[in-house]
């Protein structure tokens, strides 16, 4: 610090135009990465997910009843987060997307600079060099998830940062204050409302908190009563306003949604495993003399749980791998940021490692879309019929229908994105051990489904059909517009 407080002076007495530059450096470099992220959002096509939630949300604000009228599987947290991008849009005469977009560009930045705010000051940072780990997390924030941009792991760990912060404090044993803790309680409660397994991600990073300390107090941390508090309340709101949640989406999840999943040796095999293992190795062995740099491992141990989140849910989407990811291409980012610097060798070696696994991840997180159906080259063939088309698909692939009918300014008249129940039937079938008496109940759900789309096409009177063959996964699709 005494060659860094001497050399200043020095250089801004010479070199002024150099010194004012290099102040400025931090924060072009921050406008940069925005920049890079903003093209991104422009040049990226719309998540199907995403671009369907928005659907749903619009579709409650016009009065329609969640998992009556309209047909989401996921909690009400997931569709009810759009809200607020659909209201401002509406008010403002912007495309929601647009909206959307920019209101997870500002979560991004109020995460940031709550975790700047708490850590500012902080012996947290002794050591690490922190302008190089905001940018980092920044692109991991917004550069980082490309086609998964805007989607709820994305924003679970957007709200998941503050609280790691404040576990980091309290390791350090320093009391954060109370808009931190605040902060830190509502963003793990609402991490925890997106899906209750994110827990284990949490947890993990908890343990090895505690572990480290070699004290349990810091379960008993306000934040996690608030957090706490916040899912309860959630819950209860569902149980009150949501009932056919309850009564009618969990009871088919169960039976057909987490029945269907990858093995074991497909999920390690999926591109998420290699990177994540490759990023979080090369942090490890960046471990100086002594014990590990405590921060350090509670961004490896909450990566960890989010691996582990990600291989009990089975699907192997790459959208569900984004958390363990990020956590780990951070900690990562941290143990190169930390002094004294690593060896050349190995720094260089880190380094490289964390360049890759970042580009890496931006591949998988968009070949998640790229491998499915895509149908942007039916875009124009469709508005060439007449615009605002009314667009319903007959297909167990969600990414046919959603982002299209939003890009044409059409409407979804059906009341779910796809028919994913039929799609799952068919893998469920293939299954010589099934059971004659849960082949009864698939049967029912299936059609039940069926009943509903029929519902759908007679309400709408089709005069146009398109027919459409899917190759995706050998499934054959059909779509129906509705003029």
């Amino acid at each position: 610090m005494a060659t860094n407080v001497g050399v200043e002076p020095c250089l801004t007495k010479r070199h002024p135009a150099a010194s004012a530059a290099w102040r400025f450096a931090p924060w072009l470099a921050l406008a940069a990465v925005f920049a890079a992220a903003a093209i991104m959002r422009h040049v990226l096509a719309a998540n199907p997910d995403v671009s369907w939630l928005l659907t749903v949300a619009e579709r409650i604000l016009d009065g329609q009843r969640l998992y009556v009228d309209v047909i989401e599987t996921n909690p009400p947290i997931a569709p009810l987060t759009y809200l607020p991008g659909i209201v401002i849009a509406r008010e403002l005469g912007l495309p929601a997307e647009i909206v959307t977009d920019g209101l997870v560009f500002v979560a991004a930045f109020a995460s940031l600079a709550i975790v700047a705010g708490l850590l500012k000051n902080s012996p947290v940072l002794d050591g690490a060099a922190g302008w190089p780990l905001a940018l980092l997390g920044l692109a991991v924030l917004i550069v980082l998830p490309a086609k998964t941009f805007g989607q709820r792991e994305h924003i679970a760990v957007i709200a998941l940062l503050p609280a790691l912060a404040v576990y980091a404090m309290r390791m350090k044993k320093q009391a954060p204050p109370l808009w931190g803790v605040l902060a830190a309680g509502i963003g793990a409660g609402v991490t925890l409302s997106f899906k209750p397994h994110f827990a284990i991600g949490i947890l993990c990073g908890l343990a090895a908190l505690a572990i480290h300390a070699r004290s349990w107090r810091i379960w008993l941390a306000p934040e996690n009563f608030i957090a706490a508090a916040v899912v309860a309340i959630y819950a209860l709101c569902v149980i009150a306003f949501y009932p056919e949640f309850l009564s009618a989406i969990v009871p088919m999840m169960r039976d057909v949604y987490i029945l269907v999943g990858s093995s074991p040796l497909e999920m390690i095999r999926t591109p998420a495993v290699s990177i994540w293992a490759a990023a979080l190795f090369a942090a490890l062995i960046l471990k100086r003399t002594g014990r590990i740099d405590g921060t350090l491992l509670l961004l490896a141990a909450t990566s960890f749980g989010f691996m582990v989140a990600f291989f009990l849910q089975r699907k192997g989407w790459p959208y569900h791998s984004y958390p363990m990811i990020a956590f780990s291409i951070l900690a990562l980012g941290y143990g190169l940021s930390l002094r004294p610097p690593p060896g050349r060798t190995l720094g260089m070696v880190a380094a490289a490692v964390l360049a890759m696994t970042f580009f890496e991840s931006i591949v998988w997180f968009n070949w998640a879309f790229d491998k499915a159906f895509d149908a942007r080259p039916l875009w124009a063939s469709i508005a060439r019929l007449g615009p605002h088309p009314k667009i319903l698909a007959i297909t167990g692939e969600p990414g046919l229908g959603h982002p299209m009918v939003r890009a044409l300014q059409g409407t979804w008249v059906s009341r779910q994105q796809a028919l994913w129940v039929d799609g799952y039937l068919r893998t469920l079938r293939t299954d010589p051990a099934r059971d004659p008496r849960q082949d009864a109940m698939l049967d029912r759900y299936g059609a039940r489904e069926r009943e509903m789309l029929i519902e759908d096409i007679r309400n709408n009177e089709p005069r146009w059909f398109w027919w459409i063959i899917s190759r995706t996964n050998g499934a054959v699709g059909s779509m129906i517009i509705l003029m």
